[in-house]
């Protein structure tokens, strides 16, 4: 598949990476169809954030279509269209629990 990765301090690039694959049981694959930036993504860009290899896809705001589901997924099914945020929870542990 195609995406944007990080290569280095200010070197941003678009390229076939390996496709997404389920490794966990709660994970969902989308066809992405609609991304964004936003200033957190200027803190990769710039080398701000020390873990960042060489190959990292970056991008944590977008939208698209289902392609495929762990056996756990149980409130989305393939074909639906997805907005997923910048924040992500996962709605049962006990920080969700207490709205935090």
């Amino acid at each position: 598949m195609r995406a944007l990765y990080w290569n280095g301090v200010n070197d941003l690039r678009v390229g076939t990476v390996k496709d997404p694959e389920i490794v966990n049981p709660h994970d969902a694959i989308l066809r992405v169809s609609l991304s964004t930036t936003c200033g957190s993504d200027l803190h990769f860009i710039d080398g701000y954030i020390p873990s960042m290899k060489a190959g990292d896809v970056i991008g944590h705001e977008f939208m698209g279509v289902i392609e495929e589901v762990g056996p756990a997924v149980k409130r989305v099914r393939k074909g639906d269209r997805v907005v997923v945020p910048s924040f992500i929870v996962c709605g049962q542990c006990w920080y969700c629990q207490h709205s935090l």
